[in-house]
């Protein structure tokens, strides 16, 4: 499986509105629920008006797309890592899933994944 890792810096972050969100952002992800609103961004474009915000995130994702059939593949890699003691935040779309992980443990999970069998595209 490839794995594909992506070079900006993301931030995290917790939102009362979506006045200052920038959707041109090339990584966008927006999850909205009945308790809050989060968004996930390239740390540049992060709004100013974030209720809190955590930046100096890496990320990669499973290149290609995934066929809602298969069964296990986030599980293997947060498994994967938890093993080493590698946090992540996983985002899933339609097509993918993409795992950040913060900048001083992402050499070290990418280490990992390569250790592992996974190849690696930068």
């Amino acid at each position: 499986m490839e794995i594909k890792l992506l070079e900006q810096e993301f931030s995290i972050c917790r939102l009362k509105d979506l006045t200052q969100v920038d959707f041109s952002d090339e990584f966008c992800f927006l999850g909205k629920t009945d308790e809050e609103l989060s968004l996930v961004c390239s740390t540049g474009l992060a709004p100013s008006n974030a209720i809190e915000r955590d930046d100096g995130w890496r990320a990669f994702r499973i290149q290609g797309i995934l066929d809602f059939s298969l069964i296990g593949i986030l599980s293997r890699i947060s498994t994967l890592l938890a093993s080493r003691e590698i946090g992540i935040f996983a985002v899933s779309t339609y097509n993918t899933d993409y795992i950040l992980t913060k900048e001083s443990q992402f050499e070290a999970a990418v280490e990992a994944l390569k250790q592992d069998g996974y190849e690696i595209i930068r």
